[in-house]
C-alpha cells in the first residue's frame, strides 16, 4: 500500500476508534469532541485555521469550521462527525476499529461518513506547496444522525460561506441534486375512559384516532396529486402511519392514544404550510367528536433540498463524475448549506445501502478516486 494511502488508513482507524453515537436515546448518546479534536490535530500543521464552534454548554459537541486562505469565494467540504448507534454483537469485527479484508474497509462510519474526512484532507494535502487564489474550508458537524443541530448552529450562525459545498455522504460519488424533506410528527387524542358495558359512559379516544387516520389517508392521496417530481424513484410525498399507543385494557373505553406518523416530501413545498394543513384536518375531528387533539413534532423537521440543474457545481460534477446528476430519499445538511448562499451537492465515496447496519464498509476501490474527484473541484474553485 503506497504511503499516502497508509495514511488515510490510519486516519480512519483513529477516527472510528473514536466514538460519537448520537441519538434521541440519551443512553446511546455521546459527544463528537474526540473526533473533532483529532481532524483539528492534523489540520492546523497543513495551514488550516482551525475555528471549533460549540453546540452544547458543556463543549461536549461541536462543529469544527477548517479554512486555509481566503476571499469571497471558495470551496466548502463537509460531513457529519457522528455515528448512530450499534449492536456490537452482530458485527463480525470490532466496529470501533478498521478491518481491512476483501478489499473493503470495515467499521462504524467508514463510509457513513467518518471516511470522507481522510480523503478531503488527502485532496488538500496535494496543495500544500500552492497559494489558495480563494479558500478552501473543511467542515466537521455534530448530530447530523439524530438532531442535525451541528448544521442548524451553522446556519444560526451564518457560517461558513462560500461559492460551493460538496458534502461527502455516500452516493458511490455519483452527484446528488436534490432529496427530499422530512417531517415525524405525533397525533395525541384525548377523550374519556369509562366502562366498556355502555359507550355512553366515555368517548373513545381509539376511534379517535381511526377517524385521523382517515384523514391523514385522504391528504396523503391529495399531496400525491398536488405533488410530483420525476427525479425520485418515489415521484410523490410519502405519508406513513408508524405506530399507534393507546388503551390499556379490551373492557374500558380508551381515554387516550397517540398516533406517530412519518411525512416525506418532495421540492416545493413549506413544512409550515402542511402542517398548518394537517392540524386543520385534525381539528375538525376533535370538534365532531367532542375529543381533546394535540399534533405535536417528534423533531425539529429538515426542508427538502434542490440544487438547480443548471447551476455551476451541478455542471461541473457531473462533467468530472460522468454521471448525471440524480434524487436520492434520505435526508442530509444540503438545505443548511444551501440556506447559507452556497451551491450544493451531496457526493461522497462508498454506498448508502451499507450506512447504519452491521459490518458497514468502504470500498477501497473508492479512495483513489474520490481523492482525484476532491483535487479536480479544489483546484476549480480556490485556484
Amino acid at each position: 500500500m503506497p504511503q499516502g494511502e497508509k495514511l488515510i488508513l490510519q486516519q480512519l482507524n483513529q477516527l472510528v476508534s473514536t466514538p460519537s453515537v448520537s441519538s434521541t436515546d440519551p443512553l446511546w448518546d455521546q459527544g463528537n469532541r474526540g473526533v473533532i479534536d483529532l481532524l483539528a490535530e492534523w489540520l492546523e500543521p497543513m495551514g488550516f485555521r482551525v475555528d471549533v464552534q460549540e453546540i452544547t454548554p458543556d463543549g461536549g459537541k461541536a462543529n469544527l469550521i477548517a479554512t486555509r486562505g481566503s476571499g469571497p469565494g471558495g470551496l466548502v467540504l463537509a460531513g457529519h462527525t457522528d455515528t448512530v448507534p450499534f449492536d456490537e454483537g452482530r458485527w463480525q469485527s470490532n466496529p470501533l476499529g478498521i478491518d481491512e479484508r476483501d478489499n473493503r474497509l470495515y467499521g462504524l462510519g467508514s463510509t457513513d461518513m467518518k471516511g470522507f474526512f481522510p480523503l478531503a484532507i488527502a485532496a488538500a494535502h496535494a496543495f500544500a506547496d500552492t497559494t489558495l487564489q480563494q479558500p478552501l474550508i473543511l467542515l466537521a458537524t455534530a448530530d447530523e444522525e439524530s438532531s442535525m443541530n451541528g448544521a442548524r448552529a451553522l446556519a444560526a450562525a451564518g457560517k461558513p460561506r462560500a461559492r460551493a459545498a460538496i458534502i461527502g455522504e455516500p452516493t458511490s460519488l455519483r452527484p446528488i441534486r436534490m432529496h427530499k424533506g422530512i417531517m415525524m410528527e405525533a397525533v395525541r387524542v384525548t377523550g374519556r375512559a369509562g366502562h366498556s358495558s355502555d359507550p355512553a359512559l366515555g368517548n373513545s379516544a381509539l376511534e379517535g384516532v381511526h377517524a385521523v387516520i382517515s384523514e391523514l389517508m385522504a391528504y396523503r392521496e391529495q399531496l400525491r396529486e398536488r405533488y410530483h417530481n420525476g427525479m425520485f424513484r418515489v415521484a410523490y410525498p410519502t405519508l406513513n402511519l408508524g405506530c399507534i399507543h393507546g388503551g390499556d385494557s379490551p373492557n374500558r373505553i380508551c381515554g387516550r392514544a397517540e398516533l406517530h406518523f412519518d411525512l416525506r416530501m418532495v421540492p416545493g413545498h413549506d413544512n409550515a404550510e402542511l402542517r398548518a394543513e394537517i392540524g386543520e384536518r385534525i381539528s375538525q375531528v376533535a370538534e365532531t367528536r367532542g375529543l381533546e387533539i394535540e399534533l405535536r413534532s417528534l423533531i425539529n423537521d429538515v426542508a427538502a433540498f434542490e440544487q438547480p440543474a443548471d447551476s455551476e457545481l451541478v455542471r461541473l460534477a457531473e462533467k468530472l463524475s460522468g454521471h448525471s446528476a440524480e434524487a436520492v430519499a434520505f435526508a442530509t445538511e444540503a438545505p443548511f448549506l444551501r440556506q447559507l448562499g452556497m451551491e450544493t451537492i451531496v457526493m461522497g465515496p462508498g454506498s448508502i445501502d451499507r450506512a447504519h447496519q452491521p459490518d458497514e464498509y468502504l470500498e477501497l476501490d473508492q479512495v483513489r478516486p474520490c481523492i482525484e474527484l476532491l483535487t479536480q473541484f479544489i483546484r476549480h474553485y480556490c485556484l
